[in-house]
């Protein structure tokens, strides 16, 4: 595994991460928690120390899961969660309030068993909630010495302006990968100015990039596949199809060269990989003992799909 480190810190981070999602179980066609346990065991044995994941996976359950499993072993885990994105009766808002952040500190925790959270972020911006009063919320938990440090997630370079008047974030997660290249315009270039961390998820494009799929499949409306990512409807999944024809030339697993060409870009401190089973979790972890060539790596950046 091969490690960064922690913006403004000494603390080594592995290059790629481990993303949990799946292990929630609703959005993702199911899941089973021996299974899941498995992959975050095999993720640790690995080299992933990085671990992120969220309330609103399966409501609580991978953050319990990740706590069962780190229990015993918490020094060998740089652990990230997030608030902002809550359920009540059956109903998905955003919070970011500083009471509402006051009650979600102390629940993840309590499911993480742990008194510390290392990076707690925004899950997605409030647009009823002035970033300000956010992140002095944040600030204060800081102070307290339950989270370590602060981080946000989909904010933009505006928002990202603002919140750093008030708090020292650290890090931005974003979607970032061969088919997403957004935050290249300008997220990218202002937190390698401003010595902020990039997170990515989709790094894989949700699967797509890991060549598995070699006709569109179908999933369920509630599928994270189908309702979040758009690389599986038609017309974008035959864009998809020709970027695994050009990586297949490469002659290495597909996913490694999806994470690997995400983590290599200078700025990215970690590049998040889900997976179900434990077999998957070694795989991607097996993607940073080798490294693109910065020949390749100019290659597949000046393809656009």
């Amino acid at each position: 595994m091969k490690y960064l480190n922690f913006p403004g810190t000494q603390e080594k981070i592995s290059s790629i991460g481990l993303g949990t999602w799946v292990f929630g179980g609703e959005n993702w066609g199911g899941a089973k928690e021996e299974e899941s346990r498995a992959a975050v065991e095999k993720a640790i044995d690995a080299g992933i120390n990085f671990i992120d994941t969220a309330p609103f996976y399966g409501d609580g359950l991978s953050e319990r899961i990740i706590g069962r499993v780190i229990k015993g072993q918490r020094d060998k885990v740089f652990l990230a969660t997030k608030c902002g994105v809550i359920r009540s009766n059956g109903r998905i808002s955003k919070s970011l309030a500083p009471e509402s952040i006051a009650e979600e500190i102390d629940l993840s925790r309590t499911r993480l068993s742990v008194d510390v959270i290392d990076l707690y972020q925004c899950h997605w911006p409030d647009e009823n909630t002035p970033v300000e009063k956010t992140m002095a919320a944040l600030l204060k938990l800081q102070v307290r010495g339950v989270i370590r440090y602060i981080g946000v997630s989909n904010f933009g370079v505006e928002l990202l302006k603002k919140a750093l008047t008030v708090a020292p974030v650290k890090t931005l997660q974003v979607p970032y990968s061969l088919l997403m290249r957004d935050i290249e315009q300008d997220l990218l270039p202002y937190c390698r100015e401003h010595q902020l961390g990039v997170i990515t998820y989709g790094s894989m494009g949700g699967g797509v990039l890991s060549g598995k799929y070699s006709k569109r499949p179908q999933f369920g409306k509630r599928d994270a596949r189908s309702m979040f990512y758009k690389y599986f409807e038609e017309e974008e999944f035959k864009k998809v199809l020709s970027v695994c024809d050009e990586l297949q030339r490469y002659g290495r697993p597909l996913n490694q060269l999806a994470l690997n060409w995400v983590r290599q870009q200078p700025g990215v401190i970690t590049a998040l990989a889900g997976c179900r089973t434990a077999g998957q979790a070694e795989d991607n972890a097996a993607s940073a003992q080798w490294d693109l060539t910065a020949d390749e790596m100019v290659r597949l950046s000046g393809c656009r799909f």
